[in-house]
């Protein structure tokens, strides 16, 4: 169960709407508030409307997603925004979610996956209100977790057929109200093998049960949607997506970083740090 102040928020996400919560239903061992959404006009949010360029930062566990992330942020005048895995990590004093999930996945798909979307939901109109920069870079979005995660929990059985159709009902209606769609998506791209060597240097305890067959199932959905564009869901569908090849190691090649921020800024258009330091410089120095 969701803790009291992160299950009030995912109720006044839909406040305003007609909205009606059924009575609780005991379904295989578990709690389940099924729900009905009267007709609402659309109000799909875009990047652009919210006066930012939003991008979001896909790629497979272990590809070096927070790495590259924090190197875009070094060089490119940009706000990071990273996985809330602390917030996974640390629910009030019901413990570690993402724990669970690894630990016992069957009982725990369908409760991560709601929390996942409702953390990045809210931490999606957290930067987007407070930022005071133009570009808003974000590490993975609810479109993965729909096509690559909690996809991949159904077809595994760990995610029942009735939690998955109630996934995807949510899913649609709040994706159409309150999730902002990205200006465009950056694919780190690697193989399942390179993946699965880098998580087992970083050492998170809670991958440490991760199977190199997670990361090629992951992999293939991954290229699924965002270069085959197999079932991608209709609002982000014609979204841009830059996909970069993350096989190599940049502590060997250190010129690989150089290249890979300079696609994503040439591809986004978005300036360098040091382009407006300098600039900033000369006219101080002008005066």
């Amino acid at each position: 169960m969701l803790a009291k102040p992160q299950a009030f928020a995912f109720f006044q996400l839909v406040s305003g709407s007609i909205f009606h919560i059924n009575y609780p239903k005991l379904y295989e061992g578990k709690f389940f508030c099924t729900f009905q959404i009267g007709k609402e006009e659309e109000t799909m949010l875009d990047s652009k409307k919210a006066g930012k360029k939003c991008l979001i930062v896909e790629g497979n566990i272990g590809v070096g997603k927070s790495s590259f992330l924090k190197l875009l942020g070094q060089q490119l005048d940009c706000h990071i925004v990273f996985e809330p895995h602390e917030k996974w990590q640390s629910i009030g004093q019901a413990g570690n979610l993402l724990e669970k999930f690894y630990d016992d996945t069957p009982r725990w798909a369908y409760t991560f996956q709601a929390y996942a979307f409702l953390s990045r939901v809210l931490q999606q109109e957290e930067a987007v209100k407070n930022s005071e920069h133009d570009v808003i870079i974000f590490e993975r979005s609810v479109f993965s977790d729909l096509h690559c995660f909690a996809k991949n929990c159904f077809e595994l059985g760990t995610m029942t057929e009735l939690e998955w159709n109630l996934y995807r009902e949510w899913f649609s209606w709040l994706v159409g109200h309150h999730v902002i769609i990205p200006t465009g998506f950056v694919y780190l791209r690697g193989t399942p093998e390179t993946c699965f060597e880098r998580l087992k240097i970083r050492d998170r305890h809670e991958e440490a049960t991760v199977p190199l067959s997670y990361l090629e199932l992951l992999h293939e959905k991954h290229d699924g949607w965002l270069v085959h564009k197999k079932e991608a869901a209709s609002c982000v569908a014609d979204v841009p997506v830059l996909t970069l090849n993350r096989d190599t190691d940049w502590n060997v090649d250190a010129s690989e970083k150089g290249r890979l921020v300079n696609k994503v800024s040439e591809f986004f258009d978005i300036r360098y740090r040091c382009s407006i330091q300098c600039k900033e410089k000369s006219s101080s120095l002008s005066l």
